[in-house]
């Protein structure tokens, strides 16, 4: 069952219960260290549901056995936590460049918005991909976190969040609005992402996608393909031995990455 103390303990922040930017940073970046996000941590039959989830099954499977979950699972919980700390959270929809051309929609990836104390927070503790570890105020300057830099650019009629490492170039991570969202505006992904996993022949259902942030930075493992970001250096690699690919597919969803 949602269990407010029993979530901050699994995050390693059991009296970290203040309303304030220092809180929210502290419940971001363990909530990304301690909690992967996962493909695996739901089978093909279960993972597809977006609107109607039960928060309890969610819950425990994602938090309390550790196995995380994809943005709809990690960001539903946490806007959950921060609105029952007392935090003023508001669901937002992206999108992602592969998220429209596979599922063919703009509301796709699900994260949050914190107003606190004038300033206006992005929230994201559910993206398979390089981004921010802390909160990043919705502002137009660059800001820095470990690293890397990131901005929001206008685009259409709301932003694009742009990242870049010590090494790269400015690339867009995702698009989004400040239109606030509820639980059904999510209909139309899962109903297209039924009709991708229900494709005759299809035999990609069970895509090795997991990742989560470290102490400076992020890892991530999409099939053979391992990335790490550390203080802002990325490092990519095809892992071709299957022994190295079970070991970092591991370590990843446990945690062990020391």
């Amino acid at each position: 069952m949602f269990d407010v103390n029993s979530y901050l303990r699994r995050i390693g922040c059991d009296r970290e219960t203040g309303v304030d930017i220092s809180t929210l940073r502290t419940l971001h970046k363990r909530h990304l260290m301690t909690i992967p996000y996962s493909s695996l941590a739901y089978g093909v039959a279960d993972g597809i549901d977006v609107v109607d989830l039960d928060d309890d099954a969610v819950f425990e499977r994602s938090v309390v056995e550790g196995r995380g979950g994809a943005c709809y699972h990690l960001n539903r919980l946490f806007y959950r936590l921060l609105g029952e700390l007392g935090y003023d959270v508001t669901l937002l929809a992206g999108s992602t460049v592969e998220g429209r051309a596979a599922f063919g929609t703009d509301v796709e990836h699900m994260f949050g918005r914190v107003a606190l104390d004038g300033d206006e927070w992005l929230v994201d503790v559910g993206y398979p991909g390089p981004t921010y570890v802390e909160p990043l105020r919705l502002c137009d300057t660059v800001q820095t976190q470990y690293g890397n830099q990131f901005r929001l650019v206008d685009h259409s009629s709301g932003f694009a969040l742009q990242r870049r490492g010590v090494a790269t170039r400015w690339g867009v991570v995702y698009t989004f609005t400040t239109q606030p969202r509820q639980w059904s505006d999510w209909k139309e992904l899962e109903d297209n992402l039924r009709d991708v996993l229900s494709e005759p022949g299809r035999d990609d259902t069970r895509e090795v996608l997991c990742g989560r942030a470290v102490e400076n930075g992020q890892v991530f493992l999409r099939q053979r393909r391992y990335l790490s970001v550390r203080n802002g250096r990325e490092q990519v690699r095809t892992i071709t031995d299957d022994d190295e690919h079970r070991m970092l597919l591991s370590r990843i969803l446990s945690g062990n990455l020391d």
